[in-house]
């Protein structure tokens, strides 16, 4: 399918890095009409009819037919996302709810059988074997992967699923809290998490984790709706677990389950001692003798919490300026969004909860969703989703709208990756340089903490998806013995047991995308290894950088890390050096 935007300009300046142009423009259409809109089925399977139908005697025909099919598919596919979008800026506008339902409900069904029987038409074609075997080797893979798994009976199971994933964001964008007679979302409160008094800490604490338990019962019995309709999706298209189901609907085709387990075991071993060294240093700094949940975003008093920005406009002027200053072309791409209107930032009643970027295929500019409320996390989830859509920029120009769909082990290594590298301009939201020191070491910090909660769902997904017929209770013993073997011990959560026990119902992945967690996991190993490459040579590693994110998903996972100069590694003895390297990097800031 052929994307007929502006193309993003790539050349190689002599003595200098790579430079490329965020000025990209909306396709311009060359199969369906200019002004067609998606507004029902009667309207969409003309299209999918003629693609069907179309007579195709050569292979520039047939290269022609996959053109015209991508750019419908780009079309509808960005269509729904603007449903998905605007229903998640505001979760209690039942207009937007009902418009994203229709989508899921009576247009999406109806396109599945046709997507089965275009993809067969395909592969079945004797000119398929002459088209390019390396340009197409990846999309192919994908395609016959979806027959595969394609089953007519799931078409229903997949659209009621669709629609129920959506619930959580509903349910969870309706969560607030009183605090001094002011409500406030969740998102909002969590920066009392951070006042130097600890009863205001505890207290808001107790709050937060009080609302969170008034919908557990809601969010049981969703997630048992949801667990029921996959294990029978998987059942359908011939699977014993869904398990096995969801990693080849995944598309990871180089790793198994297995590498699944050896990355939880190395986080044990070369992670977990880690964090209890930082929760311990933490506990010292405050000066207390127990350090209880309420504690670890805490400073000793008088030391006052970050503010990188007090309001979404700054943290995307600061956010702008440091993505330049690394290279012209990120600030640009932050820009153009900002003028096309394509993020909301700000944390408000009604929004669900999170942050994403996403994809819009028609209109090459993607659009930036987070929950902003003034907090140092907020800077990080920004310069993450400005990766990811950085990504969406680069790999825009790819002719097929399925060469896009790039593997989301390299897509988190796009974001996290931002991450650490914009450390290098923080000094934008932190004057002070004692400020910007503990800024990185906040960060530095979080790079380590995470892996163990990573491993953590993920091992709890692996449970709940192989024990069949279990109950909540059942689960929720599960899921605290999970919780305690990678638990390091610094953290006092005695008398908080009912909080433990719920705390994997505010995890928006096991609802709304099942099994997709890991990939952070993989993905935070290979930004460390481009933050390792961008400390030897900076202008190298933002070239390595942009070159396998404009490769999209035209290679298989191990070859887009080493176009980014990794090598796609989940030993414990490759994990062991990259922890080595960020403790290292973390020590030089606290001087430790």
């Amino acid at each position: 399918m052929q994307l007929a935007y502006a193309v993003l300009n790539l050349q190689k300046n002599p003595g200098h890095y790579m430079t490329y142009s965020a000025d990209i423009q909306k396709l311009k259409r060359s199969y369906l009409p200019a002004n067609f809109t998606v507004t029902d089925w009667t309207g969409i399977e003309p299209f999918f009819k003629e693609l069907l139908n179309r007579t195709i005697d050569s292979l520039a025909e047939l290269e022609q037919w996959l053109q015209d099919g991508s750019e419908l598919e780009a079309v509808i596919s960005e269509d729904a996302c603007w449903r998905q979008i605007r229903m998640t800026c505001d979760t209690e506008n039942k207009a937007l709810e009902e418009a994203f339902n229709f989508f899921c409900t009576e247009i999406q069904p109806q396109i599945q059988p046709y997507a089965d029987a275009l993809n067969k038409k395909l592969v079945q074609h004797p000119l398929a074997a002459s088209l390019d075997a390396e340009k197409y080797f990846t999309y192919l893979r994908s395609i016959r992967k979806s027959i595969e798994l394609f089953r007519e009976e799931n078409i229903p199971l997949q659209s009621e699923l669709a629609v129920l994933q959506q619930h959580f964001g509903m349910i969870s964008g309706k969560m607030t809290v009183t605090v001094d007679g002011q409500e406030y979302t969740l998102q909002q409160a969590s920066k009392f998490l951070e006042n130097p008094d600890r009863n205001v800490r505890e207290t808001v604490y107790r709050k937060i984790q009080e609302r969170r338990l008034q919908d557990k019962d809601a969010l049981d019995q969703l997630f048992n709706q949801l667990l029921e309709k996959r294990m029978q999706v998987a059942k359908n298209a011939g699977f014993e677990n869904y398990i096995d189901y969801r990693f080849k609907e995944l598309g990871r085709f180089d790793y198994a389950k297995e590498a699944c387990y050896a990355f939880h075991d190395a986080v044990k071993t070369h992670v977990l001692p880690l964090v209890k060294k930082i929760y311990e240093k933490k506990k010292q700094k405050l000066g207390l003798d127990t350090l209880r949940p309420w504690d670890t975003e805490a400073e000793p008093e008088g030391v006052q919490p970050l503010r990188p920005f007090a309001t979404g406009k700054e943290l995307l002027e600061k956010s702008i300026e440091c993505f330049s200053r690394l290279r012209p072309f990120f600030g640009d791409c932050l820009r153009k969004m900002k003028a096309i209107e394509h993020l909301d930032l700000d944390s408000r009643k009604g929004k669900a909860p999170g942050g994403y970027n996403c994809p819009l295929a028609e209109s090459g500019a993607p659009f930036i969703f987070m929950n902003a409320a003034g907090q140092m996390h907020d800077v990080t989830t920004m310069v993450h989703e400005g990766g990811h859509a950085i990504h969406s920029f680069l790999a825009h120009p790819l002719p097929l709208t399925g060469f896009k769909e790039y593997p989301m082990e390299i897509a988190e290594v796009a974001s996290m990756a931002m991450e650490l590298f914009s450390m290098e301009h923080w000094d934008v939201f932190f004057s002070n340089e004692h400020e910007l020191a503990r800024a990185k070491d906040h960060q530095l910090e979080r790079v380590i903490t995470l892996f163990p909660w990573i491993a953590i769902i993920d091992k709890f997904q692996h449970w709940i998806y192989s024990h069949k017929g279990h109950s909540t209770e059942e689960r929720n013993q599960a899921w605290m013995e999970i919780l305690n073997e990678f638990s390091e011990g610094a953290i006092d959560y005695s008398g908080l047991e009912a909080y433990r026990i719920n705390a994997w119902r505010r995890q928006l992945h096991l609802f709304e995308v099942p099994f997709y967690y890991i990939e952070y996991g993989i993905a935070q190993l290979g930004a460390i290894g481009m933050w390792m490459q961008f400390k030897q040579d900076k202008e190298k590693a933002l070239d390595n950088y942009c070159q396998a994110l404009a490769l999209g998903g035209t290679k298989t996972l191990p070859e887009l890390y080493r176009a980014a100069g990794l090598q796609f590694d989940l030993s414990p003895s490759g994990m062991k050096v990259l922890m080595d390297f960020v403790n290292g990097e973390l020590n030089k800031i606290t001087g430790t």
